[in-house]
């Protein structure tokens, strides 16, 4: 049983990516976004084709959800780390999504140093602390979209709790120091990604399942196609149900090992109070018939390794 606590993920079939995203927003329940600054994290690491990024159909959603909640403005926030930011988002189609919705790019790693808010290194495994972008702190809300990857480069899987170290700058513009050498040289490097999410708000994360991959990744790797998208307010719950969901299909040894919880992101992550803390504190709602069956074996997969 959950506990009167628990964090809802809610699931749909991906079929009609704008119903299902708009159903998903309605049982969410995010209060109205009017006259509101939306920042929102996509997912633009790459000039590679969805699932490795976005998909130019569900930022279209997304924002439009945004716009439909009473948003007065829209920032669609992007460091890419394997490519120039902004030739990633116009061969990605995410310039043109954005323009149509009236939504400003913004492209991190263009910023000025005043653009960047210090976060000091206590009580975090990062040496010296990270800078994080502005826009995103100090939004009325934000709103974010991942894929569903697992990521062979030391972070295991690239779901929403990893999506945020495109928030983080790659140097500091004062001396040059490299944060994203530190961070996949560390042997930390899991734990120092839950931590970027501390100071990283979300207010919903929409997980695009309905392709994925199941090893390798972030760019590239076995492709499978689960048809869902899910949604949560709670990014640790969220990233559990997607790691139960790739390891449904069969994914890597690092995802198919052990207990989901014990896992470094999102033990960490749960540690510093993202979100929930167990499997038992987590509600998988099937929003149709389509997607039962797999939510059954979802739950069934959480509670063996809960």
């Amino acid at each position: 049983m959950a506990s009167p606590a628990a964090s809802e993920v809610y699931i749909i079939d991906a079929s009609d990516r704008n119903h299902a995203v708009e159903a998903l927003w309605h049982e969410v329940g995010l209060p109205s976004f009017d006259g509101k600054t939306v920042a929102v994290k996509a997912n633009f690491n790459s000039d590679d084709p969805f699932p490795a990024t976005t998909h130019p159909g569900m930022l279209e959603a997304v924002l439009g959800q945004v716009r439909n909640a009473g948003a007065r403005t829209v920032r669609l926030g992007e460091r890419s780390g394997m490519g120039e930011t902004r030739t990633v988002l116009k061969n990605r189609g995410a310039a043109d999504v954005a323009a149509r919705a009236g939504a400003e790019v913004v492209a991190l790693d263009a910023l000025p140093p005043e653009e960047w808010e210090a976060i000091p290194s206590d009580g975090l495994h990062w040496q010296r602390g990270f800078l994080i972008a502005r826009i995103f702190r100090a939004a009325d809300a934000v709103v974010q979209t991942c894929c569903l990857k697992t990521h062979r480069f030391g972070g295991h899987v690239s779901l929403s709790l990893k999506n945020p170290v495109g928030v983080v700058a790659k140097r500091d513009p004062a001396d040059g120091y490299n944060y994203m050498a530190e961070l996949h040289s560390s042997p930390h490097q899991r734990r120092m990604i839950a931590e970027i999410n501390r100071f990283f708000p979300c207010d919903i994360a929409i997980l695009d399942a309905t392709e994925g991959f199941s090893t390798g990744g972030p760019e590239q790797g076995n492709r499978i196609a689960p048809n869902v998208i899910l949604a949560s307010t709670d990014r640790v719950a969220l990233d559990a149900a997607g790691i139960a969901l790739l390891r449904h299909y069969g994914s890597t040894p690092e995802v198919m090992r052990g207990r989901i919880f014990a896992m470094d992101t999102i033990a960490r992550a749960a540690e510093l109070g993202i979100g929930v803390k167990s499997a038992q504190d987590l509600r998988l709602v099937a929003l149709d018939s389509e997607s039962k069956d797999l939510v059954l074996d979802m739950r069934r997969i959480l509670d063996q390794t809960a």
